[in-house]
């Protein structure tokens, strides 16, 4: 096992702190750390895709657990498989592609472990009819504060805190997950433009159960009668049938596609004019409508995992990336927050709206049912923490929430509002591990 003391941050490189980093290479050296813990404890961490500071731990130990990174099983006839939590969904699909079986949830990258994806509780573009990845785990084997692993299943209390639980509950170090069933590596996909934030919202509103995924870019820059205008793209899973008889023998073929051209241009790093110039480009280079586009399966999940050190490319200061969800009937709070981001100006980027399905079982999973949006800003822009501040106050009114793994500065007297099953959570938390073995600077900043 490896032990090195090194800074960590997350996706947005901002709030760097240093940390002793252990990387095991099985079950038992995991242990060894939880057991030998220092009085700063311990957080589990997988390849450093959480934005904020769910996987940092200043002054404590960091357990880096890419190197626990086994498929163990897989059952093409139940449709499941068994992983170590170190593996890649980006891995795992090269894997079960070939075999008919795809992830049932996947963000916007494929560089995310089994272990992040659950205790993150990730969804995707298809969370209105699939949930998210919490509803497809089985099981899950999790390394408690006494040194204990512990088999936990779905509808136990345990269960509820560690599917989102931002590894606060324990380590976790292999999972049973469910799988969906493919017979083609290819998507159809259809696009369109929408003249603003309500024709955005229509067209994802009349998306059907036969177009799982969904979303829209959004341009945070445009104003006046376009204000929210957007691109939204559905798709939906290519039959075998639909291929000709030629393509069908490399049907399930597992390769990176390329993303669009607008994806790779470096938006963290341009201002407002050049990105505003950028947004009008993407917008009119859309197509008013177009339907069944085949494009390959990692080029329509995962565009920018093509862009090799993307995070590089958001400014020296890094970026916050802020996303929230409110329920249906709060429209006119979504509404609220993109005017006044457009009435500043700041180059916001990768600005993503989508439609969020039923919650799932995690206590502190972020998804309810409604709308989110997401989008990303340079770190250092004046006057984002007062704005961002009175977006939290604006979300936690009309009874929504903020992403826990992809904040760093949310203050924790708004989180009871926001996340009600709280108490249970730090319930939970003070009778499992009453001495504080798993902390994190979020756990601190957050009392969690």
């Amino acid at each position: 096992m490896s032990v090195d003391t090194v800074s960590l941050t997350g996706w947005g490189r901002t709030s760097p702190t240093t940390a002793l980093r252990f990387r095991p290479r099985t079950y038992e050296e995991a242990a060894v750390v939880v057991r030998g813990r220092g009085p700063r404890g311990v957080v589990a961490r997988g390849l450093g895709r959480a934005h904020g500071d769910a996987a940092q731990n200043a002054g404590g130990s960091v357990l880096d657990m890419t190197a626990l990174d086994r498929i163990r099983a897989v059952d093409a006839v139940a449709g499941t498989v068994v992983c170590d939590a170190g593996v890649s969904l980006r891995r795992l699909l090269g894997t079960l592609l070939p075999l008919g079986w795809f992830v049932p949830v996947t963000p916007a990258t494929g560089h995310v472990t089994v272990g992040g994806a659950i205790g993150s509780d990730v969804h995707g573009r298809n969370h209105r009819t699939a949930g998210s990845f919490a509803r497809h785990v089985r099981s899950l084997e999790l390394l408690t504060a006494d040194g204990e692993v512990r088999t936990v299943l779905p509808g136990t209390d345990l269960f509820g805190a560690t599917l989102g639980g931002l590894g606060l509950t324990g380590v976790i170090l292999s999972a049973t997950l469910g799988l969906r069933p493919v017979t083609t590596s290819l998507m159809s996909v259809d696009t369109a433009r929408a003249a603003d934030l309500d024709g955005a919202l229509a067209r994802l509103s009349a998306c059907g159960d036969g177009t799982p995924y969904a979303a829209a870019w959004i341009d945070l820059l445009a104003r006046g009668k376009a204000t929210g205008r957007a691109v939204v793209t559905r798709g939906e899973h290519v039959p075998l049938d639909a291929l000709p008889a030629h393509a069908r023998r490399t049907a399930l073929t597992f390769r990176p596609g390329l993303p669009p051209a607008a994806s790779l241009i470096p938006e963290g790093l341009l201002g407002r004019g050049p990105t505003a110039l950028l947004n009008e480009l993407r917008h009119r280079g859309a197509p008013v409508v177009r339907t069944r586009q085949l494009q390959r399966i990692s080029a329509f999940f995962h565009p920018l995992d093509s862009a090799p050190g993307w995070c590089r490319a958001r400014g020296r200061a890094g970026s916050v990336q802020y996303q929230f969800t409110v329920g249906h009937g709060q429209e006119e709070t979504l509404h609220r927050v993109v005017r006044q981001l457009t009435v500043r100006r700041y180059p916001a980027f990768h600005a993503v709206l989508k439609r969020f399905g039923e919650s799932g079982p995690g206590w502190l999973s972020f998804p309810a049912p409604g709308w989110t949006l997401s989008f990303g800003l340079p770190a250092g822009l004046p006057g984002l923490a007062r704005l961002l501040d009175g977006l939290d106050e604006e979300v936690a009114a009309a009874g929504g929430r903020v992403s826990l793994a992809k904040d760093a500065r949310l203050r924790p007297g708004l989180l009871a509002a926001m996340y009600p099953r709280l108490p249970e959570f730090r319930a939970l938390r003070r009778e499992l591990d009453p001495e504080g073995a798993f902390r994190s600077d979020l756990s601190r900043r957050l009392v969690l």
